[in-house]
């Protein structure tokens, strides 16, 4: 009575078959968040949508709740553990390459360095969403589900906030255990091998370690990553303010800029990343093409972007609609703010004289997209605010990650190449001069050779502010340096979903409502858009998905969430 054997695929297979193995790493690949692109910043006074059904408006607007979460990683990001954690029960014993037995090591070794990695960041992933003060009062973290080779008991008390944080440095120190060669580049002569690697074939090397693996992760992005954990840590919402925090994160963000020469190797046009040239230039294995990227997903073909977010008359959606929050954090093209009479801005001109980034970034009355005037104001037609259903609601339209040599127009619509990124330099630069500052002030370098005053400097320098950068070198205290590098960094990363993180874990208003412009003629009046209906009270910590509170009692609920 015995069944017939049906040919279907058992877990034994992982042993036998080094593709069907490798699965279980690569499963916990495809279920990377992309933080680029998930479009959180119409969730801040960042930006609105135009699209009443969207997840993100729904939250701000009040339906944020331990049911309804729209950044929940609770399941993506344990499910992703439990994959990673079998994975390296079983990479020691799986044959990669059983005719060579140089090569089969070295695939073992990357294979547990990635693996390592990844479960760190989707500790992390985890950690910046439900980390929180609990109703118990304590600093919570998450569950920790470390034990390789074990599915665990799911019901599994919240470790603290520290203890998740030395779990999340623990992987990647062993991650960088193996992956300590950097990044994936072809070697030439033995000299180039990493230590550890004596005697190795060159041809085995790179056929492991070399270009083709580009976009795995790596001991260098291993590093960046570290210090996007190391800034949480020390961030006022999770510390008490404390130095070597902060130490650390500028620390971890210098060792991980060290390869690009410190503030020297700023990317010279990394703020327009997107731009059509530069991303048609990157191939498959050339990870440096685009110096400005530390880590991406891979090149993919299409129009969605520009789709969504192009003006009506580009045949586009409009769908994410910058505030007047966001625009008038664009300081002059002196550097100085807005609001300092040395900016000598005009509100009957309020565009005029900006810095170059506005316009880089933001669709603006007066803007040309694609070679059309967008008008905004009374009398713009379907772009003008508030036209249409697909018209801004802000008086703004998106324009940065956006490829205008797409076409939309239905009779003669086209695609292009772009890709999403999971970190770039800049982030790397900005986690520096916040840590930096706060440890050291403006000035002080620590143990490196750079200010978080230098990074900022050469960061305005490259947005096009015009030098002397007099504004700047007016700063000369921790707090008002402070001001300067959370702006800079609302900036320079804004739509690439940093905003709704950045706000929580600084610890300061949440509800700042979103305005927009009504212009007509020559008036120009600032409106409220919309509401951000947040309670200040508990919401820079996220809840617990409900579901787990009541499968599992050893849990605790985050203060505030029911």
């Amino acid at each position: 009575m015995e069944p017939e054997n049906d040919y279907h695929s058992t877990v034994d297979r992982i042993y036998n078959d080094p593709s069907f193995a490798e699965g279980l790493l690569l499963t916990a690949y495809i279920r990377l968040p992309t933080h680029s692109l998930n479009l959180s910043d119409v969730a801040t006074d960042n930006a609105v949508t135009n699209s009443k059904t969207d997840q993100y408006h729904r939250m701000a607007t009040g339906e944020w709740s331990s049911l309804y979460n729209p950044v929940d990683q609770w399941s993506n990001s344990n499910s992703a553990i439990l994959y990673l954690n079998n994975f390296l029960n079983i990479v020691d014993t799986v044959s990669w390459k059983w005719t060579n037995s140089s090569i089969n090591m070295m695939f073992a070794r990357r294979f547990k360095g990635e693996a390592y990695a990844l479960r760190a960041l989707f500790e992390y992933d985890l950690l910046v969403t439900v980390g929180g003060v609990g109703s118990n009062g304590e600093l919570l973290g998450i569950p920790l589900f470390n034990k390789i080779g074990e599915i665990g008991d799911f019901n599994t008390p919240r470790s603290t906030f520290e203890e998740s944080i030395n779990q999340i440095y623990s992987d990647f120190g062993k991650a960088l255990e193996f992956l300590d060669m950097g990044d994936y580049q072809d070697i030439t002569d033995a000299s180039q091998l990493p230590p550890g690697f004596d005697g190795v074939n060159i041809a085995d090397y790179n056929f492991v370690f070399g270009k083709q693996s580009a976009q795995r992760i790596s001991g260098q992005i291993v590093k960046a990553l570290r210090a996007r954990v190391a800034l949480l840590a020390a961030s006022p919402a999770f510390s008490d303010g404390n130095l070597g925090l902060w130490e650390k994160a500028a620390n971890y963000a210098a060792e991980a800029l060290k390869d690009i020469n410190g503030v020297s190797g700023l990317d010279p046009v990394g703020n327009i990343f997107y731009d059509a040239a530069r991303v048609d230039a990157i191939n498959i294995t050339a990870n440096k093409d685009q110096p400005e990227i530390v880590w991406r997903r891979a090149i993919t073909t299409s129009n969605t972007r520009e789709s969504s977010n192009f003006p009506p008359s580009l045949y586009g959606k409009g769908n994410i609609n910058p505030t007047q929050n966001l625009v008038d954090a664009f300081p002059m093209a002196n550097g100085y703010p807005i609001t300092d009479p040395k900016s000598h801005y005009d509100p009957a001109n309020p565009y005029m004289n900006r810095d170059p980034r506005l316009s880089l970034y933001i669709v603006f009355d007066g803007s040309s997209m694609k070679g059309q005037i967008i008008r905004t104001g009374v009398g713009g037609g379907i772009n003008a605010k508030d036209s249409i259903q697909n018209s801004t609601r802000t008086g703004y339209y998106l324009r940065k990650l956006l490829r205008e040599d797409v076409n939309m127009d239905p009779v003669s619509t086209t695609t292009k190449k772009n890709y999403e990124a999971y970190m770039r330099y800049t982030e790397v630069f900005l986690i520096y001069a916040e840590a930096a500052n706060e440890a050291w002030g403006p000035d002080g370098v620590g143990p490196n050779d750079f200010s978080a005053r230098d990074v900022i400097a050469a960061i305005r320098k490259r947005g096009g502010i015009e030098q002397p950068d007099t504004y700047l070198a007016a700063i000369s205290n921790k707090d008002d340096m402070r001001k300067l590098i959370r702006n800079e960094r609302r900036i320079e990363l804004c739509f690439e979903g940093f905003r709704f993180w950045d706000l929580r874990r600084w610890n300061i208003d949440l509800t700042e409502p979103a305005k927009g412009i009504n212009i007509q003629g020559d008036n120009f009046t600032v409106v409220n858009v919309e509401p951000r209906l947040y309670n200040n009270d508990y919401m820079h910590y996220g809840p617990v998905p409900q579901t787990e509170i009541v499968k599992f009692n050893t849990l605790i609920q985050n203060k505030g969430w029911q």
